[in-house]
């Protein structure tokens, strides 16, 4: 009988989220109420002073069974906001669950995002010792692998100079190698490989398959990347506010999750946390239409759509400037098509409404994964950012209009002509 490696047992993690209300106020009021009530002013500045404070639990995973066996290599995927990195975290003993337990029968590595892992004062040489001593290995057994890390990594120039002045890419190469070359037992790898190019993308999904193909290691892979998640692993965990929905085989979850994202997302991005602004004026909603303006549940190449944005306002006025800019990414990381502030136009726009880019040209995209990420901005300043807004599926069209299906990354519309003289 296989004895799993990972066992999970109805783990759950709660955070305490705290409100707080109320308008502005002076630091001499702060001190005044202070000095005339000490007692009253302790017990009960947050509402009396400060404004309002409120808690919210919110239960980050829920319940949360898994068995994992040596050799498997399992990715977990799910929106943005559903676990995905807790789940990581507590397997990486971050952070602890706040009911449940864990069993891991082994040494684990983990790659999480970027800045956790390495000493910043330190340089990759003396970060790539400390890790080897962190999970357990021997100086003499970092020395054997020390040339194979800094050569997949590409950092031999750097190797004595503190990680701090890396540039994310390097950070994320070396932590990468060292990670993968340690000998861990279990490898956790979060979605901390997009920051890398394509190129270093590629060779590190490389080098997972080898390492579970030859050497046994047990591997957890948290990516939006859904092709990469397709090729490298066997099955697949889908989580959903904190809770899973389904382990099976990786195509069969991967099927369910893009069942479960539809492209129309009315109201929902209001509840997004994983936004950078959103303070003054956010995104509210996502939708695509068709040339007839009717909103549709599917993206086929060679169709012709409009993408709608919608906005809101916070404190309900009107707003200068107001523009969206967007990119397709394949791959969570490979660019594939930008609108960015010098491209986009911008409206003196009302409070509430939806920004709508027409493509002027049929979908020149292939079939395939994309995700969508957005920008608000309000002339100069950026105001809502959403990196992974959605993922999307683009599906088999007729984009010549002649009933043959050309396989190709990018379709273009073409004219041709005939010059004999």
């Amino acid at each position: 009988m296989t004895t799993p490696i990972i066992k999970i047992n109805n783990i759950s993690k709660k955070y305490d989220i705290t409100h707080q209300q109320g308008g502005y106020v002076a630091l001499r009021d702060v001190i005044t109420n202070a000095f005339k009530n000490p007692l009253k002013f302790a017990k009960h500045k947050a509402k009396k002073v400060l404004g309002r404070i409120s808690k919210e639990e919110f239960w980050a995973l829920k319940d949360i069974n898994l068995t994992i066996n040596k050799g498997e290599v399992i990715g977990i995927i799910g929106s943005n906001g559903a676990g995905k990195s807790t789940l990581l975290k507590i397997l990486s003993q971050i952070t602890f669950p706040t009911t449940g337990e864990i069993e891991i029968n082994g040494r684990v590595a983990s790659l999480l995002e970027v800045g956790t892992g390495f000493h910043p004062e330190l340089t990759g040489r003396e970060n790539i010792f400390l890790n080897g001593a962190i999970i357990g290995m021997t100086t003499k057994e970092i020395i054997k692998k020390f040339d194979q890390i800094i050569e997949f990594a590409g950092v031999q120039k750097f190797i004595d100079t503190p990680v701090k002045r890396y540039s994310s890419g390097m950070y994320v190469r070396l932590a990468f190698s060292v990670a993968a070359h340690m000998e861990p037992d279990v490898l956790l790898v979060d979605e901390v490989l997009a920051v890398g190019d394509t190129a270093f993308q590629k060779k590190c999904l490389g080098k997972m398959d080898e390492v579970t193909k030859t050497a046994g290691r047990t591997i957890l892979f948290v990516s939006h990347n859904m092709e990469a998640v397709k090729n490298l692993c066997h099955k697949c965990v889908l989580l959903e506010n904190g809770e899973i929905k389904m382990f099976d085989e990786t195509e069969k979850v991967i099927t369910r999750y893009l069942q479960n994202n539809p492209l129309t997302q009315d109201n929902t991005l209001k509840k997004r946390r994983d936004r950078k602004g959103g303070e003054k004026i956010r995104l509210t909603s996502f939708h695509v239409e068709d040339h007839d303006g009717k909103k549709v549940d599917a993206i086929r190449f060679g169709g012709k759509y409009s993408f709608c944005f919608g906005y809101e306002s916070l404190d309900n006025q009107p707003i200068n400037n107001l523009g969206c800019a967007f990119s397709i990414n394949k791959d969570s990381n490979q660019l594939v098509f930008n609108w960015t502030k010098h491209t986009k136009q911008s409206f003196d726009a009302p409070p509430k409404g939806i920004l709508k880019c027409q493509l002027k040209q049929k979908m020149p995209l292939g079939e395939g994964l994309y995700d969508l990420a957005v920008n608000l901005w309000a002339g100069d300043e950026r105001v809502d950012y959403i990196h992974n807004l959605l993922t999307f599926e683009i599906k088999k069209g007729d984009f010549y209009n002649n009933g043959v299906y050309i396989k190709s990354p990018v379709h273009l519309e073409q004219d041709w002509s005939l010059n004999t003289g």
